[in-house]
């Protein structure tokens, strides 16, 4: 087994004390299980936008937390720095699940996860007729695999890792 990354005394420190407050600890639990907006989280929370904001704002500073961008929503995560999360994972782990906040939480959470499903599908049942017409709007798929394999040449792949990105 390897050995878990290190942090400094100091940015140990420094998660610690971002995390010793209980609005933000629980914001670490919640991004550590989806991606979210201000505005998910002060429907969970059921706190200010200002209030949740500040939290956040604090949570990124210490590196726990990372911001990006998604069209017009800005969406935030536990971050992916290994030593960090790493840390900060392994104390939510020893959360007790059965306390009325959390719990609250995750209800919460679930029901902010169903109105994004039900929205969804909604969009594409809205528009699944038009759907051949938004495609063009994109790149065609035989442009994507030409110069994908002008790119990668005539040679065999023996394997081949598909990977997504993050912005």
């Amino acid at each position: 087994m390897l050995d878990a990354p290190k942090l400094s005394f100091d940015l140990s420190v420094d998660v610690l004390r971002a995390l010793a407050e209980p609005t933000r600890l629980r914001l670490a639990r919640l991004l550590s299980r989806n991606d979210l907006t201000v505005t998910d989280l002060t429907a969970i929370l059921g706190q200010s936008q200002p209030r949740v904001s500040r939290h956040l704002k604090l949570l990124v500073e210490s590196r726990i937390l990372t911001r990006y961008q998604e069209g017009a929503w800005a969406y935030f995560r536990l971050a992916d720095e290994v030593a960090i999360s790493g840390l900060v994972r392994s104390l939510l782990a020893r959360l007790d699940e059965t306390d009325p906040a959390l719990e609250r939480d995750a209800e919460r959470l679930e029901a902010v996860r169903r109105e994004r499903a039900e929205r969804a599908a909604g969009y594409f049942a809205e528009n699944a007729g038009h759907w051949d017409r938004i495609r063009l709007l994109h790149a065609p798929d035989a442009d994507v695999e030409s110069r994908l394999l002008g790119l990668v040449g005539a040679g065999r792949i023996d394997r081949f890792l598909d990977v997504g990105i993050r912005r």
